[in-house]
C-alpha cells in the first residue's frame, strides 16, 4: 500500500478541488468525483447494513462487497488504469440466483420496507442505482473500465433480492404496489 494519511486534514482541497490517485487535481464536483462519492456513499450503506442482524451467508457476501466497492472507487481514482475483474459480475450472479431461487417469484412491484435490515438493503439498492447512473455520466465524457458499470448494475439487482431475502428470513412477507388507477 502506498502512503498512509498520518494527517486528516491538509488544507490542499480548501480551493474546491481533489488529489486523485494519479497525482492531479480536480474539481471536487467533477463526473469522475461524484461517481466515486457515490459508491463511498453506497459502501457506507451496506456498512449501515452489516450492523444489523444478518444470516451469515448475506453478511459474508455484503463484506466482500464493501471491498469491491472500494477497488472500484480506487480503480477510477486513477484515470486510465484498468479494475481487475477476477469474476466478480459472475460471483455477484451466483449469489443472486441462489437467493432468487429460493423465492416466490414476482408479479407485482413492491414497496421497499419490511425490517429495519431491509430497509436498509432498499436504500443502498437505490444509492446503487445511483452510483451506477453516476458512473455511466463519467464513461460518456471520460474512458474508464467497463466493470463498474456492469458491477453496479448487478449489485442493485442483487440488493433488490437480498431485501426479499431478509424479510422472509424474518417472517414478513413483501408488500405489493397498489396503483391508485388499479383501486377505481
Amino acid at each position: 500500500m502506498g502512503n498512509r494519511l498520518s494527517k486528516i486534514y491538509t488544507r490542499t482541497g480548501d480551493n474546491g478541488t481533489t488529489g486523485l490517485g494519479d497525482g492531479s487535481r480536480i474539481d471536487k464536483d467533477a463526473p469522475r468525483i461524484e461517481a466515486i462519492g457515490d459508491i463511498d456513499e453506497l459502501n457506507s450503506v451496506i456498512g449501515l447494513m452489516l450492523a444489523e442482524p444478518l444470516p451469515d451467508q448475506l453478511r459474508t457476501i455484503l463484506l466482500e462487497v464493501q471491498h469491491r466497492l472500494f477497488d472500484i472507487g480506487g480503480g477510477l481514482s486513477m484515470p486510465g488504469t484498468d479494475i481487475p475483474a477476477n469474476n466478480l459480475v459472475e460471483g455477484l450472479e451466483q449469489a443472486l440466483d441462489k437467493m432468487n431461487d429460493e423465492l416466490e417469484p414476482l408479479k407485482e412491484f413492491i414497496l421497499p420496507g419490511g425490517t429495519h435490515a431491509a430497509a436498509l438493503c432498499h436504500l443502498a439498492r437505490s444509492v446503487c442505482r445511483r452510483a451506477e447512473r453516476r458512473v455511466i455520466s463519467l464513461a460518456k465524457s471520460e474512458a474508464i473500465p467497463e466493470l463498474p458499470v456492469k458491477y453496479l448494475n448487478r449489485l442493485s439487482d442483487l440488493l433488490f433480492v437480498m431485501a426479499r431475502t431478509i424479510n422472509k428470513e424474518a417472517g414478513i412477507t413483501d408488500v405489493f404496489w397498489q396503483s391508485e388507477r388499479m383501486k377505481k
